[in-house]
């Protein structure tokens, strides 16, 4: 007996059903799918967790938005020197011109710094708000421009970092103390301590003397 349209349909369902697992039983699968299909010929690769990939192979012509954060641990700062307080975000337009790959727009990151007054520790947000960062590129492939945000951020770090710059402001002055004209030998007063450093600080200091020479 030849089995009518309606069996058909039903016996083609449910083969369907036994090959292909109902998304409900794995909502999460449906949701990775989601993601494929917004990032597909977006021009940044999210496999490479913490960094901002840029495939040139699919970057339209005109350039594109990149927008995000890159966490914190990507400074790597030795300790005694600041230290980030959250992630580097970035709100970037990037375009290729040539053989240059040029970023632009806002970066910020929030730092712990010692003030060089009081000697008390305060955060103070590094932002950027007209970044230009400039990248040589070949003819395709992938860049890495998570390094060269990072080294804009840092050498744009307040030469002497002052308390009263902090995102929350304070009464940055000196102890009293330490500005008597008359003080006694006998005062044992100690002399304020200075922040140390080391050669990776002295490293970025060049860095930063270099740009200013340019």
């Amino acid at each position: 007996m030849r089995a009518s349209r309606g069996t058909l349909i039903d016996m083609m369902r449910q083969a369907t059903a036994s090959a292909v697992p109902d998304e409900r039983e794995n909502p999460g699968r449906m949701g990775v799918r989601i993601a494929a299909w917004r990032q597909a010929g977006s021009g940044y690769i999210p496999r490479m967790k913490g960094h901002l990939i840029i495939d040139l192979g699919t970057l339209p012509e005109e350039g594109k938005a990149f927008s995000g954060e890159l966490p914190k641990e990507i400074f790597d700062l030795p300790e005694g020197d600041a230290q980030p307080t959250g992630p580097l975000e970035y709100d970037l337009w990037v375009q290729r011109f040539s053989s240059e790959l040029l970023l632009t727009g806002t970066l910020s990151a929030p730092f712990e710094f010692t003030c060089v007054r009081t000697l008390h520790p305060f955060v103070q947000t590094i932002r950027l708000e007209n970044a230009a960062v400039s990248l040589e590129i070949g003819p395709a492939g992938e860049i890495d421009a998570t390094e060269a945000l990072r080294e804009e951020i840092l050498i744009n770090f307040p030469v002497d970092p002052r308390c009263e710059d902090g995102d929350v402001p304070q009464k940055c002055e000196i102890d009293s103390r330490y500005l008597s004209v008359d003080k006694s030998a006998e005062d044992e007063l100690p002399t304020p301590p200075r922040a140390g450093s080391d050669d990776r600080w002295s490293a970025l200091d060049n860095i930063k003397d270099l740009k200013d020479q340019l």
